[in-house]
């Protein structure tokens, strides 16, 4: 408030709008791991609204997106490197003993707590897919 910053000052009201209103609708106090869930969604509807304006020609509005993105994300952990996404995906397929498309959701089930705010779940899911269709 005091540095002047009226668009990030609005970005992280609206991240903790949405975390209060999750602890007002289901009467709990968050911790850490619900409150990164939270935002990682917050991050998701913001790069599926970049695609649409993008698509819509609308660069205006993809670029206030990609700046609510970037205020968000300091708040989240470090991100991880591609790396670290591949072990542990490798990791989950082979604790689960996946070897087909159909065993993606024992993969995704291991994966998501490890990945959750640290990586695009979207890209990993993609990962997983191309993965289990190659073997």
């Amino acid at each position: 408030m005091k540095a002047g910053d009226k668009p990030r000052l609005g970005v992280i009201r609206l991240m903790m709008a949405d975390i209060k209103r999750r602890e007002v609708d289901e009467r709990i106090e968050l911790d850490d791991a619900q409150v990164i869930v939270v935002l990682d969604k917050m991050l998701k509807q913001r790069r599926e609204s970049i695609t649409q304006f993008r698509a819509a020609d609308r660069e205006d509005l993809a670029v206030v997106e990609e700046q609510e993105i970037v205020v968000i994300r300091e708040f989240l952990p470090q991100p991880l490197s591609e790396d670290e996404i591949n072990a542990i995906v490798l990791e989950a397929i082979t604790a689960s003993n996946a070897s087909a498309i159909k065993d993606m959701g024992k993969v995704m089930g291991l994966v998501k707590p490890k990945m959750q705010g640290r990586a695009d779940m979207s890209v990993v899911s993609a990962k997983i897919k191309g993965l289990l269709s190659a073997s």
